[in-house]
């Protein structure tokens, strides 16, 4: 195994299940997780389960471009859709069970059509979250008063 990154991420209690994101120096004004399961016009943020399914498209597609660019394609024309299921375990628990991905490259050109068959090929396991998520992430928890 090669050498680990550390990338520290934040939040604070706003009110209720409102957490606000602290980014560090990002260009991101206001973040916010609401998880208070309020209509969706009435939040603030994602909940958790979605900003998850929003981690996976943006991995997803980045580790595509990646590839694509690898073979000197870029592409400005690229959308991705995520439908992430929620629904309880054997315990009662509710839990994220799976989360479906589409991903829309536009690609007019033959040639290029077929770079982008090989990409399609191997993109997954280059996309960090994705992997993570699949073979199941190490979560350390502790709670300090």
């Amino acid at each position: 195994m090669g050498k680990e990154i550390s990338t520290k991420v934040k939040i604070k209690l706003e009110k209720d299940m409102i957490f606000r994101c602290e980014l560090g120096g990002m260009k991101v004004e206001d973040c916010y997780i609401d998880d208070t399961n309020q209509v969706e016009t009435e939040m603030w943020g994602p909940n958790p389960a979605r900003l998850l399914g929003m981690a996976l498209l943006g991995c997803l597609s980045s580790s595509y471009i990646f590839c694509m660019k690898k073979r000197n394609f870029t592409t400005e024309d690229l959308e991705a859709t995520g439908e992430v299921i929620i629904g309880r375990n054997e315990k009662g628990f509710v839990r994220v069970k799976r989360v479906n991905v589409i991903i829309d490259v536009k690609i007019q050109d033959e040639e290029m059509r077929k770079r982008a068959e090989q990409c399609k090929k191997m993109f997954e396991q280059y996309c960090t979250v994705t992997a993570a998520v699949v073979e199941g992430i190490e979560v350390n928890v502790n709670l300090n008063f």
